[in-house]
């Protein structure tokens, strides 16, 4: 965390603490491994950033990194004092990456796991890109690999008290992660979420 009051030059606004805790706190589904990693400096003022892992087994299906910001004085871009910006990275199978809607479907994955969860937001941005990498010569046996990436950023809705509902974007940005990965539904209510299919061997990182 970019906290200034560690090196005495500014105090941690208190909104940014609560939305931080609720970050830390928030309960998520086993299969995706959360941790803290270092935060960007230069972004905004403080930030607090997490990694994350979705693993089945000893096979990792996806990875990504959530990175909250705050600027109390506020930011035009993003009308107001938080942001959520995210990367999302998955391995597909190849036939799944030449599908031309791939693209559309992942980012109404990422606005539909937010409405799911009920949650406001504004000014999102982002980018879907998907890569093939084919093998030769000397790498010749290795079969062909595709991925799919996801950058996005958006604007939580502060609540009472100054912060967003920070655990409850977090929730939502770990089952566009789980969705990506072509993990199950978590619960019955989202039975109609179509999900990527499960790839067939141990992905190499």
């Amino acid at each position: 965390m970019n906290e200034g009051d560690r090196d005495g030059t500014r105090t941690t606004p208190l909104p940014f603490r609560a939305a931080v805790d609720a970050l830390r706190s928030a309960r998520l589904r086993p299969q995706i491994e959360v941790e803290p990693t270092p935060a960007p400096k230069r972004l905004a003022p403080f930030a607090y950033a997490l990694e994350a892992t979705v693993v089945d087994g000893e096979q990792e299906l996806a990875d990504g990194r959530l990175v909250l910001l705050h600027d109390p004085a506020g930011h035009d871009a993003w009308r107001g004092t938080f942001r959520l910006v995210t990367l999302i990275r998955a391995e597909l199978e190849p036939e799944m990456a030449v599908d031309p809607l791939l693209p559309d479907v992942c980012w109404s994955w990422l606005t539909g796991a937010l409405q799911a969860r009920g949650l406001t937001y504004g000014e999102p941005s982002g980018t879907v890109t998907r890569a093939s990498s084919h093998y030769f010569g000397g790498l010749s046996a290795r079969p062909a690999a595709s991925q799919i990436e996801i950058r996005a950023s958006w604007t939580p809705r502060e609540g009472l008290g100054g912060a967003p509902d920070t655990g409850a974007h977090l929730a939502a940005w770990c089952d566009l992660l789980a969705q990506v990965a072509g993990l199950p539904p978590a619960g019955p209510g989202d039975a109609s979420v179509v999900t990527l299919p499960q790839r067939r061997g141990p992905q190499s990182r």
